[in-house]
């Protein structure tokens, strides 16, 4: 019914936690290259902004992905309320219990599944740094 707003929801916070730190790292790369540093002299690393774009694509995705299908399947209509379970109480009652635990366990889920994703990522940044370390030496 509406368990895709809950990603949603979280969709919308990360996306503005992704402007903001964006502009952070923009805020502090401007200094870096105004001393003339290059990009190939920086370590190896993934930055929060990249980590969190990964975030966003698995949210707005699947957002997206399930919004058309409770389209699809008359759940979401082009006209108030828009989301057919409101349209009773007990109807409402539950679409909310629904966002509680299905939506909920999206949200988390997908979360955790960017958390393993990241998890990975680091790993592989470190053998990377390892690697070069070792052709310096």
């Amino acid at each position: 019914m509406a368990c895709f707003t809950v990603p949603a929801v979280e969709a919308i916070a990360v996306t503005a936690v992704y402007i903001a730190a964006k502009k952070k790292e923009k805020k502090n790369q401007l200094p870096k290259v105004a001393q003339g540093s290059t990009l190939a002299k920086e370590e190896p690393s993934i930055t929060w902004s990249k980590r969190l774009s990964w975030l966003l694509a698995l949210l707005w995705g699947g957002v997206l992905l399930l919004a058309f299908e409770h389209f699809w399947h008359g759940e979401i209509v082009p006209f108030p309320p828009f989301l057919t379970a409101m349209a009773t109480p007990e109807d409402t009652a539950e679409m909310l219990h629904e966002m509680a635990t299905v939506g909920v366990s999206m949200a988390i889920s997908v979360t955790a599944l960017w958390g393993v994703i990241c998890a990975v990522a680091q790993a592989k940044v470190r053998s990377i740094k390892k690697a070069l370390a070792k052709g310096n030496a």
